[in-house]
């Protein structure tokens, strides 16, 4: 019988893949991995059926990773995806998990991508191409792309593929690799197109079936926020300020961002502790011990340190990082809501990762409900009435007859009356914690949130206000192997910013430019700067406004026009001197 799989180290991946999963916070394989990873390291065929969101992206890249060959300069790797945002977000998979693989280089091809951009990538050589069938087609045609190096296909959402009418174009596509490729095949269903296919194309396939749970608690409501990434920890803090609740469960995706989150948490005056695989038996008892007892009412944890935690006052869920698949979701929610309490599940989403939301949302069959943000003015109000609560209990309980002769004596000896009194103590007792809460800029920015208007948004700088807009430096180049896609996707993805409010970008061998808007808040600056682009952070830093370029090529103009200004002023004050002179000119002086 063999051994269960504990670790990525258990599956004979490459050990630079296993420190990029590491490093990605992945603890233990997810079903689906670890039934597919050894067939497909082995070279067999596999007939995968999967919902989306069930991990399946890592269960094909890590295995053909693990036996691409850097030293060719051709496509060994195709995949095959229904949309261009499935095949960006699978080209980000492959870069994640091959940031440790020397020149390693992944190229998504979609449409509505110039042309000369694929063409001067493919002659890079990529060791493996994600793209939608038709562009693949396309370049087939065109004789610009060359299959017959490539060692595995992959169909991934084989059933969508076909849906959407392609199954013409990834036969001729298939048909254009060598007969002894290996194949993969991932499915959410199997209508009989797919089965016929899996049985033209794959040779005695390992068949992995994953089911997706698809029931939750009836006494669970659910709901999401979309929030950028930089904006997450501000709207958590608004909304631990805001929602009641008696015990409460944070998910994160990595040991280091528990510690991380509950450190910033507690230095919000908030009781908190990180529950992570780090931690010894005797650490985590106590931590679930303290939640238990109520001596914290925060608890910040992965999901393997989650595994089996049963603490009936925990009344809220809080999905901080939005979770691989369907099943850890699940999971993760019924935590709450136990012995038929009522109980609340809070999901994080960024604007890109709407996909996984409708996945789980298919996985659940339960459709959950959009958050509004909670309003500066809402996290004010409730202060001020825990503010109050806190303030009848002590009079009621403390003895304020000192206090109270103090208060007449500073009333006479500063002059001012009981109201202005009781004001200046209110101000200062409320120095370290504010009752006013800050409109923080990160969570202020309306003009990104405003609809799309046709025809407006079709790729980076089109259709966008050009007013406002400054320049900013990121210190990753084309010596770091950076691209205008990698810079676009990690700002757009981690600020959620409309690419209308991205203008352009330059890259040269040392940095790179890109224009965003004049009155980026500080937060999402501070973030960017630890953003990872080309395995390296961006330490993005701004240079100029467009408003002050604009300035200095007036200035310039004016100085252009001033002679010739000077020359129309001079002439029509000599011609008002002739009219004044009874319209003669003076007769020239001698030797003139």
């Amino acid at each position: 019988m063999s051994q269960p799989v504990q670790g990525f180290s258990d599956l004979d991946l490459v050990a630079p893949l296993v420190k990029a999963v590491t490093e990605l916070g992945y603890e233990t394989p997810l079903p689906i991995q670890a039934a597919c990873i050894p067939p497909l390291l082995e070279g067999k065929d596999v007939l995968g059926l999967a919902q989306t969101g069930t991990g399946k992206t890592a269960a094909f890249a890590l295995p053909l990773l693990s036996r691409i060959d850097l030293a060719k300069r051709s496509p060994q790797v195709l995949v095959l995806t229904p949309t261009r945002e499935l095949a960006i977000q699978v080209a980000e998979a492959f870069q994640s998990y091959g940031r440790h693989l020397p020149r390693f280089h992944v190229l998504p091809i979609y449409g509505g991508q110039r042309y000369s951009f694929q063409f001067s990538q493919l002659n890079r050589g990529p060791h493996v191409i994600v793209g939608t069938p038709g562009r693949i087609q396309d370049h087939l045609d065109r004789g610009t792309l060359n299959l017959s190096e490539v060692s595995c296909v992959v169909l991934d959402e084989a059933d969508e593929m076909l849906r959407m009418g392609f199954v013409d174009e990834v036969e001729a596509i298939i048909s254009k690799t060598p007969e002894d490729r290996q194949m993969a095949l991932f499915s959410a269903t199997m209508p009989p197109q797919i089965k016929r296919i899996s049985k033209r194309h794959l040779k005695n396939p390992a068949e992995i079936r994953i089911e997706a749970k698809t029931s939750t608690a009836d006494n669970i409501e659910q709901v999401y926020l979309v929030v950028p990434n930089a904006a997450k920890f501000e709207a958590l803090a608004r909304i631990l300020e805001t929602e009641s609740y008696d015990g409460i469960l944070i998910f994160s995706r990595t040991r280091v961002s528990t510690t991380e989150l509950a450190g910033k948490l507690a230095a919000r005056g908030f009781d908190v502790a990180p529950l992570n695989g780090e931690m010894n038996q005797a650490t985590r008892e106590r931590t679930i011990k303290r939640l238990k007892s109520g001596s914290i009412d925060i608890m910040v944890a992965t999901d393997v340190a989650a595994r089996g935690l049963d603490v009936e006052r925990i009344s809220l869920v809080i999905n901080y990082d939005i979770p691989g698949d369907t099943d850890a979701y699940i999971h993760r929610i019924g935590r709450t809501g136990r012995v038929g309490r009522y109980g609340k599940a809070i999901l994080f989403a960024s604007p890109r990762e709407r996909r996984l939301l409708q996945s789980i949302e298919r996985a659940t069959r339960q459709p959950l409900k959009r958050m509004e943000m909670p309003s500066h003015d809402t996290v004010t109000r409730k202060r001020v009435e825990k503010f109050r609560e806190k303030l009848t209990a002590l009079m009621a309980d403390e003895p304020l007859e000192f206090f109270q002769d103090l208060s007449f004596e500073l009333m006479e000896e500063m002059n001012i009356d009981i109201l202005q009194l009781a004001a200046g103590v209110l101000c200062l007792a409320q120095k370290e914690r504010p009752l006013r809460a800050e409109n923080s800029r990160a969570l202020s920015s309306p003009r990104w949130d405003e609809p799309r208007q046709p025809g407006r948004e079709r790729g980076p700088g089109r259709g966008r206000p050009l007013k406002n807009m400054a320049l900013y430096r990121i210190q990753v180049g084309s010596s770091d192997g950076v691209e205008v896609r990698n810079i676009l996707g990690a700002v757009a993805n981690e600020t959620g910013m409309p690419s209308r409010f991205i203008g352009q970008i330059r890259i040269h061998p040392d940095y790179s430019t890109i224009e965003l808007p004049d009155d980026l808040p500080r937060e999402i600056i501070e973030h960017l700067k630890n953003t990872y682009v080309a395995q390296k952070p961006m330490k993005i830093s701004r240079t100029r406004s467009r408003n002050e370029d604009q300035y200095n090529a007036d200035r310039k103009s004016n100085r252009d026009r001033k002679p010739k200004k000077a020359k129309i002023k001079k002439a029509k004050a000599k011609k008002l001197k002739v009219k004044k002179a009874g319209g003669k000119k003076k007769p020239p002086k001698a030797g003139k």
